[in-house]
């Protein structure tokens, strides 16, 4: 080898050609499509979801802002106004984290790990509650077992003649209840899946070297499916936690606060400063919950179960048990199911709310306008004002799932045919950020940055563009996730072989990746259509009087004791999303486990 003797003069030659190779590589870049699409994707990033976290921030820290700060951590006011509905809310967090794990983790272990006779039909209905709207189990509730300390109206219970208890009827208990019945599905799909990966050739062997099953059961399954177990509870102590429709349905009522209701009080009566506060706390709570189950999960890099060995499934036999169990599992499936829907279509019937002695009428459903009866509403397929929310709902879940299909095969393509680098990350973090805010915190940050004039834009609240955008910016999880699914199906090769062929971006758009990836980006616009259809939240903010939607009359009827009428658009509002939801699971083609045999 011959020795390099480095000068001045060599070492400036080298500078020089180090500036030029620079600023060709950043002319290169740009002539590539993903890193121009991705600049494109961070700026409008930046504008539906950096811009207005910040802009909920500065808002507080002067003035006024600073005033509330001191207001809800530090003064007479923030009893009542944060420390004691943070309290209820953690409460409710930890309670419903335990109990859907309780519930779904029973499930899931019985269908997929147990010889237990209808494991298709526990599977099939243990998956529904998640699709039905929060509100639609608590409105459930309230017609079952109201009783007459608020407003005088009562519950099929009391009607019947039995004593509700206040603690039955309203508060901690109910609002609890109703949210582990619409959360464990969640737990019960997670850990079905993980539990489906487990290879019963282990257990059996666990138990062929003397292992007792309660052994077997607490040394290798529980290990084994413990991300799935985490992230499960974490996820509803998340959802628990931010969930506005059952504490203002059951809570509000009695003044039991929650995190969730306090802001939407505070900005509706005009006290928006605290209401902003309110929302940065809220979000730093359900921060740090879903940073906790990040750090879990990603620390535990020792529960592989897929392998390149075959393995066989071989399922527990029960005895004497498979048939208490299953009656066990349809009553809990039944009475989060098919008795609620059953409860809010019968309700919508009755001639007076909670009482189905009274006769049945169909008026709140297709009655003209009678002043001697309900006040002189009409029926809601004939209430114009609801015909307006229908179209507005149908039009608002059509066109954020449109921009869901476009934002998610962007972001896809960018996250996943791009080059690495700063801009691709911040992409990738920025999609998925919205997931960290709870929606009423959502609809607070979008009032902050959009209800006041902004550059060229003036103030959208109360417009159906600041719904769409706050609808297309809060789903981008949902919309990025579906992106990059679809997108990693797609060989590398079939884009080479069309640039090869003289094949320019959008060409390769519209005849490869929008062709091959239609499947998976429909569905998960489907998924989109339905959190929006569904949805209260989030609008609940954001919803003028002159721009109604369904969800947002639902919880207004239900609030002014309209309950036939509130009942009636649940149904219909249940019915939409559970057919989307179906429709979703078909167009993805996904396996369910516990139809396996």
């Amino acid at each position: 080898m011959s020795d390099t003797i480095t000068t001045p003069e060599t070492t400036v030659s080298q500078d020089r050609n180090t500036q030029p190779f620079s600023l060709k590589r950043l002319r290169n870049a740009f002539k590539q499509p993903s890193f121009i699409l991705g600049l494109m994707l961070f700026i409008l990033l930046v504008l539906l979801v950096l811009m207005p976290l910040l802009r909920l921030v500065t808002t507080t820290l002067t003035g006024e802002g600073l005033e509330a700060w001191n207001d809800v951590l530090n003064s007479r006011l923030s009893e009542n106004l944060f420390w004691r509905p943070l309290a209820n809310t953690l409460a409710i967090g930890a309670t419903v984290a335990i109990g859907t794990l309780m519930i779904g983790g029973l499930l899931a272990w019985l269908v997929m790990m147990t010889d237990m006779p209808g494991r298709g039909l526990i599977g099939a209905l243990a998956a529904i509650p998640f699709a039905l709207p929060s509100f639609a189990i608590a409105l459930a509730w309230e017609t079952i077992f109201r009783n007459d300390r608020v407003g005088g109206q009562i519950g099929v219970l009391q009607d019947l003649g039995l004593s509700i208890p206040d603690w039955l009827a309203w508060g901690f208990i109910p609002v609890v209840l109703t949210l582990v019945a619409h959360y464990y599905s969640l737990a019960f799909v997670l850990i079905s899946a993980s539990l489906a990966s487990v290879n019963t050739e282990l257990l059996e062997a666990a138990e062929m070297t003397g292992a007792k099953r309660r052994r077997v059961l607490t040394d290798i399954t529980l290990p084994v499916v413990a991300p799935a177990i985490v992230s499960s509870a974490l996820l509803a102590f998340a959802e628990g936690v931010s969930n506005f429709a059952a504490p203002a349905l059951l809570g509000l009522p009695v003044r039991f606060h929650t995190m969730s209701t306090r802001l939407y009080g505070s900005i509706s009566t005009g006290q928006v400063e605290r209401g902003y506060v309110l929302a940065i706390l809220l979000i730093l709570v359900a921060a740090v919950l879903l940073w906790s189950s990040t750090r879990f999960v990603s620390g535990r890099r020792s529960f592989a179960t897929i392998t390149g060995k075959g393995g066989r499934r071989k399922r527990q036999h029960l005895g004497n048990l498979r048939w208490p169990l299953f009656a066990v599992a349809l009553s809990v499936c039944v009475a989060t199911t098919i008795l609620p829907t059953l409860a809010l279509l019968g309700s919508s019937f009755a001639r007076s709310t909670g009482s189905f002695s009274s006769g049945f009428t169909s008026h709140f459903w297709i009655g003209a306008s009678d002043p001697s009866f309900a006040q002189g509403q009409p029926g809601v397929l004939r209430n114009e004002q609801v015909i307006e929310a229908s179209t507005n709902t149908m039009m608002l879940g059509l066109t954020v799932s449109l921009a869901a299909i476009v934002l998610g095969l962007a972001i896809g393509y960018v996250v996943i045919r791009g080059r690495k680098g700063p801009i691709t990350s911040s992409v990738g973090l920025l999609s998925y950020l919205p997931f960290l805010i709870p929606g009423v915190a959502f609809g607070a940050v979008y009032i902050a940055q959009y209800g006041r004039p902004f550059g060229p834009l003036p103030a959208l609240y109360g417009t159906f563009a600041l719904l769409i955008i706050a609808g297309a910016a809060y789903n981008l999880p949902f919309a990025s996730q579906s992106g990059r699914a679809a997108m990693s199906q797609v060989a590398g090769e079939l884009e080479e072989a069309a640039v090869m062929s003289g094949a320019g971006f959008m060409q390769r758009l519209t005849s490869i990746f929008i062709p091959l990836t239609s499947r998976g980006l429909i569905a998960g616009a489907v998924l989109v259509f339905v959190n929006m259809v569904r949805d209260l939240a989030l609008v609940v903010l954001l919803v003028t009087p002159t721009m109604p939607l369904l969800s947002v009359i639902t919880f207004r009827y239900a609030s002014e004791g309209f309950a036939q009428f509130a009942n009636a658009i649940t149904v219909i509002i249940a019915a939409i999303s559970i057919a989307a939801t179906l429709l979703a699971r078909r167009l993805q083609g996904a396996v369910q486990p516990w139809n396996e045999k």
